[in-house]
């Protein structure tokens, strides 16, 4: 599984979790909210350190991570993560 995170997500999530290089970003698993990849569940992001990482992906020294008790949501797909202009905040997508 690969995790891809666009220039303009990057730059937001720099902004709005305050995180710099070295820093940890995880990509996590949560009950409710709007999904085309699980019904019933939703991605929440946290500045968080690692427990057991499943899949990750380092841009400009920062770590966007999936732990691995999450993996099962994405069903062998990638993450990508963009960023919507007209909302002004990621959307996220997955793929094969």
């Amino acid at each position: 599984m690969n995790i891809t995170v666009s220039n303009e997500a990057l730059q937001w999530y720099k902004e709005e979790l305050e995180i710099n290089s070295g820093d940890m970003v995880k990509f996590f698993v949560r009950y409710g909210g709007c999904s085309t990849v699980q019904r019933g569940f939703s991605l929440g992001v946290a500045k968080q350190q690692p427990v057991l990482i499943g899949a990750q992906s380092e841009i400009e020294g920062i770590t966007f991570y999936i732990e691995d008790q999450d993996l099962w949501y994405f069903e062998d797909n990638d993450l990508i993560v963009t960023f919507d202009e007209t909302r002004g905040e990621p959307e996220f997508s997955v793929t094969k």
